[in-house]
């Protein structure tokens, strides 16, 4: 019997809801004895501050992706399953994880939903981004924020 999954790749955001999202990544590839590997994607600087800026952004940039680098190896660590690739990619989200899900042969991308509503729900999504346009399955997989810690 063929597996319902192969290779999985597991886009984070490096949030505080992401060990969640790898926690259900881990399950599912360890029940259907699949590869899994994660992805962080970086947005450029230059576009989250529309170019237009005079100044050299280039080692803020190399500073972001180090750090991105760093905290996906830790969670990577700590997944309790052997991770195959970790990814640090600059560019557009859903754009970037479309191309490494085919460059890797991959057949499923989960990614993490925070389930917005209203104004921000208009405005989409990375989870309804990567869906659309995906060359394979796409997972989303429900989040929920922690808890606030003043509450306790």
């Amino acid at each position: 019997m063929t597996p319902l999954y192969r290779h999985i790749i597991v886009g984070l955001d490096l949030s505080e809801e992401s060990p969640q999202v790898l926690s259900k990544a881990v399950a599912l590839a360890k029940a259907c004895e699949a590869q899994l590997s994660v992805a962080h994607v970086i947005e450029p600087i230059t576009f989250a501050y529309g170019g237009d800026m005079p100044v050299d952004l280039s080692e803020v940039q190399e500073q972001l992706q180090l750090k991105a680098e760093q905290e996906l190896q830790r969670l990577a660590s700590q997944a309790n399953f052997p991770i195959q690739q970790e990814h640090v990619l600059v560019g557009q989200p859903a754009t970037e994880l479309h191309y490494l899900a085919n460059q890797q042969d991959a057949d499923l991308i989960i990614v993490g939903s925070h389930g917005r509503k209203g104004f921000a729900l208009l405005l989409g999504s990375t989870c309804n981004s990567v869906l659309h346009g995906a060359m394979c399955d796409v997972l989303a997989v429900r989040v929920n924020p922690p808890e606030d810690k003043k509450s306790s």
